[in-house]
């Protein structure tokens, strides 16, 4: 039996294995990472409130501080991407927790703005190891169904963190220490999170078989069977063919992520992250700003900004429920398209005198339901594109790549124009439109067992 093919066989009996509270501890602990590391990376804008005056922070200090970390978690998405499948899964997020935790921790101790952005240059680099990596060990440990659940739950972990952190924030505001006791808690953190991770998530089964361990693989995936209740007969050796013929695969070059039968896959689930996180970040960066450049007041601004969020909590799990009804591409195709009566709402709410708050409001909530809840289904689908061999770098580089787009770039060229609605509010549009149909016109659906969907199926190249 050729690698492929054991892989076949091994992935089915993943597969098989009923949805369990095992499953459920390991979804809520990555939960757990997600919450962590969205509260120790878009702390950005509480510290440039809290820290201006203890640490005498200059514009040009908020202006780099500003970009700091979203920057360098693209850089740190590169290498890690270079590293991945090389090493764990598990060992990728470990070393992406452990660093944006513990530098995360040396946020209390700085003195100067220059400390800080080196701090938060530091955490964002780490966080580039962080936050892709969850993602290809849920695609390898969940069953095929149930992906869409971790998907969910780790998306609403994300959006609670963006909620609890301008909490923690206002209820702090008024010391000179805030910030420091604001970083605080994401910091604590490292004594407990990587931990957690190294004892409760297991190695994924697919990765050691990928490189030829056929016992550990094996191992792996029957000690998964016995936690879930023992309710499918165990995986044998003898059941994966001759071990010999899995131990003779290499893994990959890095350029297999744009060779032929792959490259359109690995440029289909970028475009689908990107035009999604677009909007995501023109709202999370550039929202409140805009509303203010449009004449609302801060308040106001920070309010819409808020039910925007507030709404993707709801809307990232109705996501994830339609997601395995619908499939991928229509989920990520309605969450796109719902979204531009509320970009249009928002738009057009200065032309009606004395209805622009309701209008934009309303706006808001339907933006924050759809498009802002599309990461759900967007990168799942992002770690569905690559085989085994290359989940782990394609992955992470899908994402660190999106990010040079849609958290850099676009931001930056909006920048001047936040005054206008219609070309603020417009390109949002455009952006999303454009994403809406490309995995439904050009991608494929990616329901089922990884293999079959990824190692498979020639003719799909």
């Amino acid at each position: 039996m050729s690698g492929s093919a054991a892989s076949r066989v091994l992935g089915a009996k993943l597969d098989s294995i009923p949805f369990s509270p095992y499953h459920v501890m390991i979804i809520c602990v990555l939960g757990l990472v997600g919450f962590v590391d969205g509260y120790d990376l878009v702390m950005t804008g509480s510290l440039l409130l809290l820290a201006k005056e203890p640490l005498h922070l200059t514009p040009t200090d908020i202006r780099f501080l500003a970009v700091a970390s979203t920057s360098m978690i693209c850089v740190g998405g590169f290498a890690a991407s270079a590293i991945s499948d090389h090493f764990s899964r598990k060992t990728i997020m470990l070393i992406g927790v452990a660093a944006t935790t513990f530098f995360t921790l040396l946020v209390p101790f700085v003195q100067t703005a220059d400390q800080l952005l080196v701090v938060r240059l530091l955490t964002g680099f780490g966080g580039g190891f962080a936050v892709s990596a969850p993602f290809p060990i849920a695609a390898e440990l969940m069953p095929a169904k149930h992906r869409r659940t971790f998907g969910a739950v780790y998306e609403v972990s994300l959006a609670g963190a963006f909620t609890v952190l301008p909490l923690v924030s206002s209820l702090l505001s008024g010391s000179p220490n805030s910030f420091r006791w604001m970083a605080l808690p994401g910091g604590l953190a490292l004594l407990v999170v990587p931990a957690m991770i190294y004892f409760l998530i297991p190695e994924s089964p697919r990765w050691h078989l990928r490189r030829g361990e056929v016992d550990t693989a094996v191992d792996l995936v029957n000690r998964m069977i016995r936690r879930a209740g023992g309710r499918v007969t165990a995986l044998t050796v003898a059941s994966l063919g001759d071990r010999t013929e899995a131990a003779r695969e290499e893994l990959p070059p890095y350029r297999a992520l744009f060779a032929r039968g792959q490259w359109r896959w690995t440029a289909v689930g970028i475009s689908s992250y990107l035009f999604a996180s677009c909007a995501f970040f023109l709202t999370s960066v550039l929202l409140p700003k805009a509303l203010v450049d449009q004449g609302n007041a801060v308040a106001i601004s920070l309010g819409v900004a808020s039910v925007a969020f507030a709404a993707s909590v709801p809307g990232k799990a109705f996501t994830g429920f339609i997601m395995e009804i619908i499939g991928r591409r229509w989920t990520i195709t309605y969450a796109l398209v719902g979204s531009l009566p509320g970009l249009a709402l928002m738009m057009m709410a200065h032309e009606a005198p004395g209805y622009e708050r309701t209008l934009m409001l309303i706006g808001a909530a339907i933006t924050g339901f759809t498009v802002l809840s599309a990461a759900t289904a967007s990168r799942v689908y992002l770690s569905e594109q690559f085989p085994t061999a290359l989940r782990g770098r394609g992955h992470t580089f899908g994402e660190a790549s999106g990010r040079v787009f849609s958290a850099v770039l676009v931001p930056f060229l909006m920048a001047p124009f936040t005054a206008s609605p219609t070309i603020f509010f417009g390109s949002m549009a455009i952006l999303v439109a454009i994403g809406a149909f490309i995995p439904l016109f050009l991608g494929r659906e990616t329901v089922g067992q990884l293999e079959l969907v990824t190692e498979t199926a020639p003719e799909l190249a």
